[in-house]
């Protein structure tokens, strides 16, 4: 059932619609990561990291939220169920219990990292197909690539 009819033609709409489930599912995760870290994390720079921690969390939401609209003003359904992120996003597992701050650090560059690997593939796939979405997707980027850039000097 269309409930919202997509102004782009169906291939594309595939491609873009693919794009940007993909981004949410990983998004979702992102910010379910930092806050799990940011709850657990310990050491001599708990708080610094801990604030940090929830600068990302609250990045994460807010590009998952645009993410989400855009896919439903394409007539797309956005899926953002646990059971959805958790058999498909591209982070790996987070470790359990206390976190030392030095892997807190680590576990965070990888997250970033690999979200922002998959982030970079979508910037690609959809220019051709709808440019509006890859702008997003170039926006959602460089917000990450900050975020990756910062968490990786912390442990320089």
């Amino acid at each position: 059932m269309y409930v919202v009819k997509s102004p782009l033609p169906d291939d594309d709409l595939k491609t873009v619609s693919e794009a940007l489930q993909g981004a949410l599912v990983d998004l979702v995760d992102l910010a379910l990561v930092a806050k799990q870290i940011h709850w657990n994390i310990v050491g001599p720079r708990f708080r610094s990291i801990h604030l940090q921690l929830d600068e990302v969390v609250a990045s994460a939401r807010a590009h998952s939220d645009t993410v989400a609209e855009r896919a439903s003003a394409l007539g797309v359904p956005p899926d953002g169920r646990a059971a959805t992120v958790a058999s498909s996003s591209g982070i790996g597992t987070t470790p359990a219990g206390w976190i030392k701050d030095t892997d807190a650090v680590r576990a965070m560059v990888d997250a970033l990292g690999a979200v922002i690997v998959r982030m970079r593939d979508r910037v690609n796939a959809t220019g051709e197909p709808d440019p509006v979405s890859q702008d997003i997707f170039i926006g959602v980027t460089a917000d990450l690539e900050k975020h990756h850039w910062m968490f990786q000097a912390e442990n320089a």
